[in-house]
């Protein structure tokens, strides 16, 4: 079974300054969960978080495997992901996003 339709790799910013990557069909509300400290136990007691990388992907499968790929990276190689992302993305940093979402 091939399950399509929008799905989100993103990776926010905790208040500790660490990086949490994950993804999801519904960014907006994941957002809202992780503010809120009831999305992933690993934020909790961490927020606010600022979303500084986003990527959409058609197929569940390829957004698992991107999620996988994201969380492999260095810190390092993080950082250097959410620089070129920022620069290319045509949402600037400190303004409101797409659909209401804010970013880094």
């Amino acid at each position: 079974m091939v399950r399509h339709g929008r799905y989100y790799v993103y990776m926010v910013e905790c208040a500790t300054g660490t990086y949490y990557s994950g993804f999801t069909k519904d960014l907006e509300k994941r957002l809202t969960l992780h503010e809120s400290g009831n999305g992933a136990k690993y934020l909790r007691g961490k927020s606010p978080v600022r979303l500084m990388y986003v990527k959409e992907y058609r197929y569940y499968k390829n957004a698992c495997r991107a999620e996988g790929e994201l969380k492999k990276l260095t810190r390092k190689q993080k950082e250097e992901l959410v620089r070129t992302f920022m620069k290319t993305s045509a949402v600037k940093s400190g303004s409101s996003g797409r659909d209401g979402i804010r970013w880094g």
